[in-house]
């Protein structure tokens, strides 16, 4: 029964959040011209529908299925590797997304094309990370050689994405390849969501189906190897599933740091450690969170702000905070 109050207080937050951030945008919606648009089906201003169906709807659903799928992800690696500080893009998905998409964009492809690359290159970068640890991790502790290979592999593709940035022409890809960078929902559409809400879906479920094993596993590997769980077929199990949903919003959104590592503690801090709510409340509370970063960035000033700046502004105190209290009490 608490686990249900807090799924229904989380999804209330949500669509609360959701309707105030519809109308705020250079084009603001009253609150009466929405409920009349939504109760009636019409409204005077001929402009609403449009930018609804065509801005605002597509970029809120945007907001919560990345805000969703970064938290999410980021607690069931957090809970897989029974590591706090651990994040969705320690295997580098992020670094090799990136490198993906400026890839593209050096080769001046259109929209579909980076985020094509994008997805390509975040499922490379973790898979090659994952075939080094396979290849030298038998005669070593094989959690720490995983963490090694996905550092490792990250600089790889940082080091390539920095020398795609430095031959890039500075007056037309170098200021693409930044900003993408920097993480944006202004470019998602409905066209978009069509293709990323079934590999979200796709992804979501199978992390959902093993979050009681990740519940054994906090108490060692060799306790849960002895009730009976295959920790290796687990572990590949949250590493696809979770690579595929944080590559997939990467794709579309560019890299936005900090959503997978922050709002999982502050999920666990709410719902506790058992990951059968842990999980449903961190996709909750990560696409709060996002509405909310989105609403300041577009319109904290006149020009929109980079997702991933705000992000880390507000990331870093929040951080912070969690590190003092879990000082004072063990994970």
């Amino acid at each position: 029964m608490k686990s249900l109050s807090l799924i229904l207080i989380c999804l209330l937050i949500l669509s609360l959040v959701s309707l105030f951030s519809i109308g705020i945008g250079r084009y603001p919606v009253s609150p009466g011209a929405l409920f009349s648009w939504l109760s009636t089906g019409h409204s005077s201003d001929d402009n609403l529908q449009v930018i609804l169906f065509n801005i605002r709807l597509p970029r809120l659903i945007g907001a919560i299925a990345a805000g969703g799928a970064l938290a999410m992800s980021g607690a069931a690696y957090q809970g897989m590797f029974r590591n706090p500080m651990v994040s969705p893009d320690i295997l580098g998905v992020s670094s090799g997304a990136g490198f993906g998409a400026a890839l593209a964009i050096l080769l001046s492809l259109p929209v579909a094309g980076i985020q094509l690359f994008s997805f390509a290159g975040g499922i490379t970068a973790v898979l090659i990370a994952v075939s080094i640890s396979k290849t030298i991790g038998r005669s070593h502790d094989s959690v720490l050689v995983l963490v090694l290979s996905g550092i490792i592999i990250s600089s790889l593709f940082g080091a390539l994405l920095s020398m795609l940035k430095y031959i890039a022409d500075p007056d037309d890809k170098l200021p693409a390849i930044t900003y993408w960078l920097m993480g944006s929902l202004a470019n998602i559409r409905m066209n978009d969501l069509w293709i990323i809400l079934p590999v979200l879906f796709a992804g979501s479920i199978p992390l959902m189906l093993v979050s009681w094993r990740l519940n054994v596993l906090s108490f060692g590997e060799d306790e849960a190897r002895s009730l009976g769980v295959n920790t290796g077929w687990m572990r590949v199990v949250v590493i696809l599933s979770a690579t595929l949903v944080t590559a997939c919003i990467i794709s579309v959104s560019g890299i936005i740091g900090w959503v997978g590592l922050i709002v999982p503690h502050l999920a666990r801090f709410i719902a506790g450690p058992n990951h059968r709510l842990l999980l449903p409340t961190s996709f909750l509370f990560g696409g709060i969170f996002m509405l909310v970063v989105d609403d300041i960035a577009r319109s904290l000033v006149s020009v929109e702000i980079p997702i991933g700046i705000i992000t880390a502004i507000l990331g870093a105190p929040f951080f912070i905070y969690f590190l003092k209290r879990s000082a004072k009490k063990s994970w």
